[in-house]
Order: C-alpha cells, then structure tokens, then sequence
C-alpha cells in the first residue's frame, strides 16, 4: 500500500496495491501490520457501511471530545467527492477544506485524522461506502457544519445545489464561525 501525502499535516490517501488479472482483481484493503508500522497508535474498532443515491449529500459530521473518530473512508461501488475540513486549532492548516474523488475504480482510501469535519456527495447513480473508525459513536457528542458554509465556502463540484439531497437533519447544521 502507498501513502500519499496530502497538502493537511496527518491527512493522507492511501493506493493499495491492486492485482487484476482475467478474473478480475484482488487488493488489500486493510492490513493490520501495515497500520501497527505506519500508524502505530491507531486502532480501529468499527467497520461502518452506507448507500447512498445520486446527488446525496451526507455532512459534514465530526464527534466531539471524548468521542473524536479517525476514518478510513473507501468506496465499494460508484464514486463520491470526499470533503474533509481541518478543526484542529493548533493545526497551520484550520479551517482548511480539501476534496477528494474516491471511487471504486480509483480504490483510493482517505485516512482521516481526529479533529476533521467529513462529508461526502454521491456523484453516481449509487455509492457504497464503507469506513473504519477508532473510537465509537455518541449520539450526545455529535457535531456539525451546515455544507454551504460562506466562511469555508466549498466546492462540492458538478451538481446543482437545487438536486441536492440533504437529511433535514444535516440542514440544521451549525456555521464553522
């Protein structure tokens, strides 16, 4: 597996190495040693999974102290644009967004540090996605911010915000500020 660097100190893309032959292919999408020596005070403790349909639009979420999670975000089928924004305010980098194209042709994964806002918006007709997690969901410690964010003013790309679709829950988000 490779480890690409990205321009947010602890957020990375990792590049399994990918097998195709006549059958199909066969990669890695986990190994533990493989974290124990890149990332040795990691431990996940949950897989999680979610479909979603074209134009879904999930986030961005993060859990708050005790709570925090480190992701590892991959996509089983169909593509999404991965939005990660830095809250760690001792971080150079706060307040800072980044978006990434994860997809099950490209099988990149993004490592998500504790301390990252996360959302996704399906770019396909379905997408599958699947995510480790290091420390477990609290409902009383979970946090937000409303996707169209003057402040962060992102780029959620090709898709028109009237196609949109966000839970009611997720509109209510609070602003970065």
């Amino acid at each position: 597996m490779e480890i690409i660097e990205t321009s947010i100190e602890g957020l990375v893309i990792l590049q399994p190495k990918i097998f195709k032959d006549e059958r199909g292919y066969f990669m890695e999408s986990f190994k533990e040693s493989f974290f124990k020596k890149y990332f040795p005070s990691l431990h996940f403790i949950q897989d999680n999974e979610s479909e979603s349909s074209y134009g879904v639009l999930r986030g961005l979420h993060y859990q708050t102290h005790p709570f925090e999670q480190t992701k590892l975000v991959r996509v089983i089928e169909g593509e999404i644009l991965d939005v990660v924004v830095d809250l760690r305010n001792d971080s150079s980098t706060f307040g800072k967004w980044l978006s990434f194209k994860l997809s099950a042709v490209n099988k990149h994964q993004l490592l998500i540090p504790k301390g990252f806002a996360h959302g996704f918006l399906t770019l396909t007709n379905k997408a599958i996605v699947s995510y480790k997690v290091d420390n477990e969901y609290s409902k009383d410690h979970e946090s937000g911010i409303i996707y169209n964010d003057l402040n962060l003013n992102i780029d959620w790309g090709e898709i028109s915000e009237e196609k949109l679709i966000i839970s009611a829950k997720d509109l209510m988000l609070k602003n970065f500020k």
